[in-house]
């Protein structure tokens, strides 16, 4: 059964994806695409869709390892209901962990996505990545493919600023250390969290529930008791809706960056959004742009380097880069602010708008949301506060605009995320269930761990936070091991900890080593 609802799905699944990209490429006028470019994009969109696949069944083996190990689910039926709301998950997701994630990327890289460098970049950290967890799935480690992903994007970012002659320890690398900083805190606490709460909630849990069976192994071939079994079922099914929903969006921005680098007149711009908020972007971004062309130079303190006669689109590309804010990002922001209105209202629709515009337009979109986040992050940026507002508002419009996923290519991701958690799950499941403690998991173990686990990510996933949901689940399993007395296998811990470790410089080097190989052929 299970062999046949996989086929069915993947048949399904191919057939859906290729009818919604060709009906898309259609649409524009753009029935003919060259061989390169068009061999380039589906042999794109198949790693990046294998990085999924593999997610699933590396990652997404924790959601059903408590259901599978406590006998509450037969494995069959416990990989396909996980699957089912894995799918579910990246369905209802919100999108904002997708670019989070892209916002680590080199600037240069984005905006030349469609170029040599581009593909380069995007073979080498998908290639990287999967090559990681295949890796540490077959030792049977509970690695992260957040943590993976994360650092292949940074070992691009590196190879990229040291090929080019930069100081990658400094801003003018090009490598968004403040934005690493932050999803690099999310990953270091969110197994600290899991930790700690599952500790608490188990404790609680003992104190308010005294049913000894819920406290014990479980018994060879034996189901749980029926309210057990229920509360284990609706762990499993939380985490993986919300691994889904977290872990899924990550291959949609890069699918995203891959369909509008290789088809932009059908992906760089969302072509959903009515004539009328078309016409609200185009008034939202002259109200900008006149606030920011009224505004008085920032103070001398802020300019450190003052390069007023460069044009508005390499002074805002060098500021993104490097986040040095000079005299002249306010000036060139007004004067790209203003680009964007006039190109957009001479065209009413962004599905009007010709090939020859489109490309610029959104990178111009683009380098004016990134220049507009950082100043917002900046704390010693004297913006006036109405400009502050104008800008705030410009900004959700940008991001309407350009960070969009179109529904086919969730479906996509679902699908292959969805068919990853059919397979290979046994190591995964006998890591968790047998190897973290030196007593089996018992079931108010395997239940509080959970119930973290889907709170955690979820609240990740809120907050546009990429966050693991091996490592959250695995310290959650150690913390009920250890606030019980069960002791912890500390041959299988050191290994956690060392696949923790080595994760980051491992997904490094073999990113930054692909991507200069890559970069020799292209």
């Amino acid at each position: 059964m299970r062999l046949a609802v996989f086929l069915t799905m993947l048949v399904a699944g191919l057939v859906f994806t290729t009818y919604s990209l060709v009906r898309d490429v259609g649409r524009t006028g753009e029935h003919s695409m060259a061989l390169l470019p068009f061999a380039l994009l589906v042999i794109a969109l198949v790693i990046a869709l294998g990085f999924e696949f593999v997610n699933g069944f590396h990652d997404t083996a924790n959601a059903v390892a408590t259901v599978i190990y406590t006998n509450s689910l037969p494995p069959s039926i416990a990989v396909m209901w996980s699957g089912l709301f894995n799918f579910l998950g990246v369905l209802l997701s919100s999108g904002a962990v997708a670019f989070s994630i892209v916002s680590l990327l080199p600037v240069e890289l984005i905006l030349q996505v469609g170029s040599s460098a581009g593909f380069a970049m995007v073979f080498a950290l998908l290639i990287a990545a999967i090559v990681w967890n295949l890796a540490t799935w077959w030792l049977g480690l509970p690695a992260s493919s957040s943590h993976t992903l994360i650092g292949s994007i940074v070992g691009v970012g590196i190879a990229n600023a040291l090929m080019r002659g930069r100081d990658v320890t400094s801003g003018a690398g090009g490598i968004d250390w403040g934005q690493v900083t932050t999803v690099g805190y999310s990953l270091l606490l969110s197994p600290i969290i899991g930790f700690g709460c599952a500790a608490a909630l188990f404790v609680a849990l003992k104190f308010c529930v005294r049913n000894p069976a819920l406290y014990e192994s479980p018994k060879p071939r034996t189901p749980p008791p029926w309210w057990i079994r229920g509360l284990l079922i609706l762990t499993c099914t939380g985490v993986s809706f919300a691994h889904g929903s977290n872990d899924g969006q990550k291959g949609m921005g890069l699918i995203m960056l891959i369909l509008v680098g290789t088809v932009p007149m059908a992906y760089a711009l969302n072509h959903a959004m009515p004539d009328a908020q078309v016409a609200q972007f185009v008034a939202t971004a002259q109200t900008a742009q006149r606030s920011l062309a009224a505004h008085p130079p920032l103070p001398d303190g802020v300019a450190t380097a003052i390069t007023a006669t460069a044009p508005p689109r390499d002074a805002l590309t060098a500021f993104v880069r490097t986040e040095t804010l000079t005299a002249d990002v306010v000036p060139a922001l007004s004067v790209l602010t203003g680009d964007i209105a006039q190109e957009v209202a001479s065209h009413g629709s962004f599905a009007r708008m010709p090939a020859t515009s489109v490309t610029n337009v959104r990178n111009d979109m683009y380098l004016a949301a990134e220049s507009i986040r950082l100043l917002e992050r900046r704390r010693d940026t004297a913006i006036a506060p109405d400009t502050a507002r104008a800008l705030h508002a410009f900004r959700a419009q940008l991001d309407e605009a350009t960070k969009y996923i179109p529904f086919w290519v969730k479906v996509a991701v679902a699908i292959a995320l969805g068919l990853g958690t059919m397979v290979g799950w046994r190591r995964i499941v006998v890591t968790v269930g047998e190897r973290i403690g030196k007593k089996h998991l018992t079931y108010a173990q395997g239940a509080s761990a959970e119930m973290v686990a889907m709170a955690t990510i979820g609240a990740a996933d809120l907050y546009g936070l990429p966050v693991s949901t091996t490592h959250v689940l695995s310290s959650g399993v150690a913390g009920t091991m250890t606030i019980n007395g069960s002791g912890l296998q500390w041959d299988t811990i050191r290994n956690l900890l060392l696949a923790w470790a080595l994760t980051l410089p491992a997904a490094i080097v073999l990113a930054g080593g692909l991507y200069w190989a890559f970069r020799q052929v292209f």
